[in-house]
Order: C-alpha cells, then structure tokens, then sequence
C-alpha cells in the first residue's frame, strides 16, 4: 500500500480529511450524537447504548479524542468523556467554510 502523501496538501486539507475519517464510521457519529444528546460527560454506559462490545467502544473514542472532538477525565478506573466544545466549534467552522464553496462557472461544464 502506497503512502498517503500528505505533506503534499496543506495543513487545512489534511483536517477536512481527517474529519471526513473520523465521520465515516456510523458507531463515531453515534457515539457523537448520544453526547449531544446527554449533553454532559459519560462514563461507561456507551456499551449499552451503542450496542458493541467495549473494546470496539474504546478505540472509537480514541479515534474521536486524538481528533480532539472529544475530551475525557480520569476518575478512579473509569474515564469519562464529553464534547470538546471549543474544538468542535473550530471543526463546523472549518466545515463549513469548505461546503459553502459554490461553482462559479455561470455554464454547465459537463
């Protein structure tokens, strides 16, 4: 398998990849959107929320923190996570600059 090359793009266009990543897996957006939802830390009931097993849980929840969509507190042997509500923030506005690009060809071109 080839490299990915990304030192060829700039920093901008490697997070909207990222991001694009991140969100192609349905169990990220429902872990995502059970946060939303609960709108406040959680500790360990995403098992049974989401249905897989903890394992599974876990790595996308780590995919999501390296992202930083997503921060988690340490307390005893469980650890609880929330949206990082100031990284999302810079992640709509990043996403949203990117999708409100229009075609300026006053012509159909294809």
């Amino acid at each position: 398998m080839g490299l990915a090359k990304s030192e060829l793009f700039t920093d901008k266009q490697n997070q909207i990849a990222q991001l694009a990543k991140v969100f192609g897996h349905p169990a990220r957006v429902a872990i995502l959107e059970h946060l939303f939802k609960i709108d406040s830390c959680v500790c360990g009931d995403l098992v049974n929320e989401i249905g897989l097993a903890q394992a599974t849980i876990s790595q996308h929840l780590k995919e999501l923190k390296q992202l930083g969509l997503i921060k988690g507190t340490i307390e005893g042997t469980s650890v609880c996570y929330c949206i990082d509500k100031t990284n999302w923030a810079q992640m709509k506005q990043l996403l949203l600059t990117f999708l409100d690009q229009d075609v300026s060809c006053a012509t159909d071109c294809c």
